[in-house]
């Protein structure tokens, strides 16, 4: 199990959970994890050259046994409360990429707002941001 994770590493941590959860991981995913974690304020100082280092190792994680679960309480330890929220609109940033959200991403985000204890109303408006900015 990773130790002393980062935040930045607990975000990208919860972006190739998203984009994994269903089994496949499109382009479009890959590409919208690079383009937030170079656009997104809370990735200032991040090192980017350790992107693809941190996913694999997400990876890794994911693929042992009771990866979802280790890999949702090590984001939640690695978080700072004040980021459950940005953790949660990443997740959902991706999930629209491919505009449309299987089953299984819907269970992971209902996982993540669990785990992280996000209320129901905060959800919903970051959910409904994504439909804005995804509509076609």
């Amino acid at each position: 199990m990773p130790e002393n994770l980062s935040p930045q590493e607990a975000l990208i941590y919860v972006m190739v959970m998203m984009s994994a959860v269903d089994k496949t991981m499109t382009d479009n995913e890959l590409e919208g994890i690079g383009r937030l974690a170079r656009v997104l304020p809370v990735f200032d100082g991040f090192d980017h050259d350790r992107l693809v280092h941190v996913a694999r190792e997400c990876g890794a994680l994911l693929d042992g046994a009771e990866g979802l679960d280790i890999a949702l309480e090590v984001v939640r330890e690695a978080l700072p409360p004040r980021l459950y929220d940005t953790a949660y609109a990443v997740a959902v940033e991706l999930a629209a990429t491919d505009h449309s959200v299987p089953n299984e991403e819907i269970r992971l985000l209902q996982l993540l707002r669990d785990r992280l204890g996000l209320d129901k109303l905060t959800c919903a408006a970051i959910e409904r941001s994504a439909i804005a900015r995804f509509r076609k």
